[in-house]
């Protein structure tokens, strides 16, 4: 199954203090808007995190279809409704669906045994 770029969605107290944290592990922002709460960071290992403040609850690990690690669009990607229709296949229960009646960009959401949220992200 291609799920797209992986990275992990912090849910931050404070994003300027997460930020200088994550900037002494080597981190760089790449993206987002501090004004909006929200930045996404990368190492030189090309590991992805985005820290949200005051937007969800807990820690999500993020999947991007039709992305590369590097945000990049794909030429060809699995759509995230086709994922939604394999996961149910598989007996997973989304806690959110896409709508199966548009295209282009839409995500859904699942939880893991533990409770982790996993979201399949869709921006295309």
């Amino acid at each position: 199954m291609q799920l797209g770029a992986f990275s992990i969605s912090l849910a931050v107290k404070d994003l300027e203090a997460s930020r200088v944290f994550y900037d002494k592990l080597g981190f760089q922002v790449i993206g987002g808007q501090a004004d909006q709460n929200w930045l996404i960071l990368r190492n030189a290992e090309q590991v992805t995190i985005g820290l949200f403040k005051g937007m969800f609850e807990g820690n999500i690990l993020t999947f991007n279809p039709g992305w590369d690690a590097q945000c990049n669009n794909l030429p060809a990607f699995t759509d995230v409704r086709e994922l939604q229709a394999q996961l149910e296949a598989q007996g997973l229960t989304l806690t959110s669906r896409a709508d199966t009646g548009t295209t282009g960009p839409a995500s859904l959401t699942l939880s893991d045994p533990d409770g982790n949220t996993v979201l399949i992200d869709q921006h295309r």
